[in-house]
């Protein structure tokens, strides 16, 4: 669903997000939770690919997702936003580390490339997350639950169309066990007060 500059994608069913088609792997699944609907994934192989780029031709970008990350693996690609024909890619992952996690969010574009993931902030899993990258033309920080976690000043060009792939890397490596909630991408830097955010139902 789109509204001005914003696109909001509802994880309440399969074969449409955002109002686009999709192309579904494995088994993910609807299910009912404490925040409402979303869609399930094993960390084996569910993914979910759609073939639109929210933020391509963005020049200041706001993205964000509520999601539940169930454990699993180390390392989870769980959505993923690529640029067709380049290596610029725009990255939500986790890091599984001694029974917690933590948020890395990767962006490349062009010969700039930033991570940003600390390891210090470790949060339970199988609970719900509101997590969100902003860029304002100039720095990249990221959130969880509103609290900032890191920065870093940085130059990216706006993205050209290309697509997504959610519980997955583009390249169907580093699965994601969880569940997804909402995504909202939104073409301008929002300040923490505006992000979306975690309500039980």
């Amino acid at each position: 669903m789109s509204s001005g500059d914003r696109d909001l994608w509802t994880f309440d069913r399969l074969d449409r997000i955002g109002g686009h088609p999709t192309t579904v792997l494995g088994d993910p699944r609807v299910v009912d939770t404490l925040v409402g609907k979303a869609i399930e994934f094993d960390g084996v192989d569910d993914a979910i690919f759609v073939d639109v780029h929210p933020l391509a031709g963005a020049e200041t970008f706001t993205w964000e997702a509520i999601f539940r990350p169930d454990g699993g693996r180390a390392e989870q690609r769980w959505f993923h936003l690529q640029e067709a024909g380049t290596d610029n890619r725009m990255l939500f992952e986790i890091r599984v580390i001694d029974g917690r996690w933590c948020l890395d969010s990767y962006v490349h574009s062009g010969d700039a490339q930033k991570a940003l993931m600390n390891r210090d902030r470790l949060h339970a899993l199988g609970a719900w997350y509101h997590v969100a990258a902003v860029y304002d033309g100039r720095e990249l920080r990221n959130y969880v639950n509103g609290a900032q976690e890191g920065a870093a000043e940085i130059r990216l060009a706006p993205r050209g169309a290309g697509r997504s792939s959610i519980g997955v890397r583009i390249n169907r490596v580093d699965y994601f066990k969880g569940a997804i909630h909402v995504a909202r991408f939104t073409r301008r830097a929002l300040p923490a007060s505006e992000f979306l955010t975690v309500t039980s139902r």
